[in-house]
This record gives C-alpha cells, structure tokens and sequence, in this order.
C-alpha cells in the first residue's frame, strides 16, 4: 500500500519528532516533524546522509556553510563532516542514512 512520507509523522508545537520506517545494518530511513525553531545541534555522521524536504523549510549547516532547503529539494550531508538543523519554517524530512 503506498503513504506519504509527510503524513508519517505530526507536528509536535516545540518538538521534534521521529519515526523509523527501516532500519537494517546497511541503512535507515527516518522521518521527522520540526516545530519552527526546533533543530539538532552541530555534530558528526560517519556515514552520508540524504536529507529530503518534504514539507515546509530549513536551514542546514555544513562544516558551518548554511543552505536554505524547501519542500521538494534535498541536500547530502557527507561523511565526517559537521553538520547542523534548524526549523526556517516547521519542517518534516525523511533522512536516508546509507552504512555500505
């Protein structure tokens, strides 16, 4: 039966929330819901990172070089390098994080 990504998860007012929708040794998919404002703190992945907008608006940190990223777009986040979220807008994303 085919979803939507974007209906996975609610908005949360001040909150971020998740759902994992696969998760195996290879990778895992995940989709989050962002109030405006709401983010994760700069930190490292060893692993990269598709991060998809699915609704609303971010602004996403890369070795501290910010990208605005809107519904419909995507940004890769690579291995090893600081990265950062914030909520422009509340926000949902589904985060592919590839392992091998």
């Amino acid at each position: 039966m085919p979803l939507k990504a974007k209906d996975l998860v609610k908005y949360d007012k001040g909150a971020v929330v998740s759902r994992t929708i696969i998760e195996k040794k290879t990778g895992t998919v995940t989709i989050f819901s962002f109030d405006k404002g709401q983010g994760l703190s700069e930190h490292t992945a060893p692993f990269d990172a598709l991060a998809e907008i699915l609704d609303g608006e971010a602004e996403i940190f890369i070795s501290g070089e910010p990208k605005r990223v809107k519904a419909g777009e995507f940004i890769i986040m690579p291995a090893g390098k600081p990265h950062a979220l914030k909520a422009v807008k509340k926000f949902k994303m589904a985060l592919i994080m590839i392992r091998s």
